[in-house]
């Protein structure tokens, strides 16, 4: 492990003692898919797609268990093949591709041979599949996105959307599941079914498509609601959201905490904890994201942080969370919300903070992807995570002015992209991803000591 990078990055706050250990071992596979499971595809760019566009796993990771050296995992994609798209009445807008994929489960299958994902599952609910367009917005949990075809035709918004982010076993034959548009949680059946459905509990005058979570969760910054889901061992879920909350539209820029939110299915209550971000490692509080979570024990998870540094490069970390002392912010969101104070603040008011200690960083040992999206726990010694590929495709422009990007434009009634007020004759293409990032990759991590 590198001595110096470890030492740096313990020095934050609420870290607790040095582990210094040797260097791990690292299995690293590309996941193949032996039964050709694509999403079927026959758009504008079908030529470049001609066996469908690659399915996106890796948003969630979860392992089921180990026979005959052989491990086994389940993971499950997100909302579908989607690309940045331009303004549209001054909001925001994003691409569907493959506007009725429906989100999937998968199993992965590791042994020496290399590891294959094989039996997708479709989720459902009682009215029949799901969507992963984003919801309608007059429920709370929009994210007041307008979703767009590749044609750039606008697309009909839903109630059912989900855009899974994580998964864990529900202790018995089911999952729960976390998405990030709500942000929801969900428990499923192990055929797909949604049985039950919780997000933010409406106030008076919202409406929502599901209840039963703090309100305050209503704030999740839009595509950054629960990106992890974990299950401690007496049963309560722990959810994880991407990055602080945008209270009131006024803590996005500034807080220095995200959430992690506990859920006790038998008594329905839930508690919120702050989990401090590594505050001086990015020029932008925003840049920092939770990627996965899964559960140690009763009081310890494992937490992957990552974005963009201060050096324009990707941080991909996992740190060792310690929420025994944890204060539960339900009492003091009354009064005022910590998304409003620094970490000194925080701490004057007699708030603790999760306690965190670096477990490794996967830059050091050749992480290559943007974002580490899945994270399981093998045994006490292994863990496992996987990049999510985002189906493998990737917008780009066509005749558009140098430096500029696909949100700087704005789609006129016309169909055509204007740029500061101007029409242009520029367009917005789809094409395949260039290898690593069309790739899913999956490493399985053994340390030399119990984590």
């Amino acid at each position: 492990m590198k001595l110096s990078k470890l030492l740096a990055a313990l020095f934050v706050m609420g870290s607790i003692n040095i582990v210094l250990a040797a260097d791990p071992n690292i299995d690293k596979y590309v996941v193949s898919f032996p039964d050709q499971d694509r999403v079927s595809y026959q758009g504008l760019y079908q030529s470049q797609f001609p066996e469908g566009i690659p399915m996106g796993i890796g948003s969630g990771l979860y392992f089921v268990g180990e026979e005959q050296g052989k491990l086994k995992f389940v993971t499950v994609t997100d909302r579908g093949a989607n690309a940045d798209a331009p303004q549209l009445d001054g909001g925001e807008s994003k691409i569907f591709v493959t506007p009725n994929f429906t989100p999937t489960m998968m199993d992965i299958v590791v042994d020496e041979k290399g590891a294959v994902s094989i039996n997708p599952v479709s989720l459902k609910d009682q009215n029949g599949l799901i969507s992963g367009l984003p919801l309608s917005s007059e429920y709370i949990g929009s994210t007041h996105e307008v979703p767009l075809s590749e044609t750039l035709e606008i697309l009909s918004t839903v109630d059912n959307g989900l855009d899974l982010e994580g998964i864990v076993s529900d202790g018995k034959d089911g999952y729960w599941v976390c998405d990030e548009y709500g942000p929801f949680i969900a428990h499923i059946s192990a055929d797909g079914t949604i049985l039950k459905k919780l997000g933010p509990t409406p106030n008076e005058n919202e409406k929502a498509v599901a209840s039963g979570l703090p309100n305050i969760l209503k704030w999740r910054q839009a595509n950054r609601g629960f990106e992890g889901i974990a299950r401690l061992p007496d049963g309560t879920i722990i959810v994880a959201v991407q990055s602080g909350l945008n209270i009131e539209g006024e803590t996005k820029k500034t807080a220095e905490v995200t959430r992690l939110v506990a859920y006790n299915p038998e008594t329905e209550e839930s508690k919120m904890y702050a989990y401090p971000i590594d505050v001086d490692a990015y020029n932008k509080l925003g840049d920092a994201k939770i990627g996965d979570i899964v559960a140690l024990d009763q009081n310890r998870i494992l937490v992957i942080e990552q974005g963009k540094s201060k050096a324009n490069g990707m941080r991909n970390l996992i740190y060792i969370v310690d929420l025994s002392e944890a204060t539960d912010l339900t009492a003091s969101d009354k009064i005022r919300p910590v998304e409003f104070d620094s970490l000194a603040e925080i701490e004057n008011r007699d708030i603790q903070v999760a306690k965190k200690e670096l477990l490794i960083d996967l830059r050091d040992y050749g992480w290559q992807q943007e974002k580490a999206e899945g994270l399981a726990l093998i045994d006490k010694r292994r863990i496992a995570l996987i990049n999510d590929n985002d189906f493998g495709i990737n917008a780009v422009l066509k005749n558009g002015k140098d430096g500029t990007k696909i949100k700087d434009y704005t789609l006129l009634e016309s169909g055509k992209l204007a740029l500061n007020g101007e029409e242009t004759e520029t367009q917005i293409l789809i094409e395949p991803s260039k290898s690593p990032d069309n790739l899913s990759e999956l490493w399985v991590v053994t340390f030399d000591h119990d984590i």
